[in-house]
């Protein structure tokens, strides 16, 4: 069996979504920022009059911040409740990858990318790191005091 992937690159990793899971992807768009939300939430943008939040994957998967001067791109993907952006770094093509390439995550993945990240496959040169979109669209629960 064949999966199709959106890929996109963060910190020099190439992620994957499923092709199904994608709306569309855009060039950066101006963000209205949140008041008191998490580090996660950059803003929101007007996508043709709906109103979609953006979430930064590199804030997310606690990867160091975008480098000054670098615009993130926009994967925007359906949720249970409607539409929602993943900033990234760059887009990269769509792909076909055979189930059988699929590997869980190392025991050596620890923190917050153990959750995030559900498996990988094998490509010519490099990984593809399947992204648990699910998982990464729901942010934790913020401490309270």
């Amino acid at each position: 069996m064949v999966t199709q992937y959106c890929t996109f690159r963060l910190d020099g990793f190439t992620f994957g979504i499923e092709v199904e899971r994608v709306q569309e992807v855009i060039r950066y768009q101006d963000m209205s920022r949140v008041p008191l939300s998490s580090e996660v939430v950059r803003g929101l943008i007007n996508l043709r009059g709906q109103i979609v939040t953006a979430l930064d994957l590199r804030a997310r998967l606690q990867l160091p911040p975008r480098p000054e001067g670098q615009w993130p791109m926009n994967v925007v993907v359906m949720t249970d409740d409607g539409p929602l952006s993943l900033l990234v770094d760059s887009i990269g093509e769509v792909v076909d990858v055979e189930a059988d390439s699929f590997e869980t995550p190392p025991e050596t993945l620890d923190g917050v990318a153990r959750d995030l990240i559900q498996g990988c496959h094998k490509l010519d040169g490099h990984l593809l790191l399947v992204l648990a979109t699910d998982r990464a669209v729901s942010l934790p629960e913020p401490a309270r005091s």
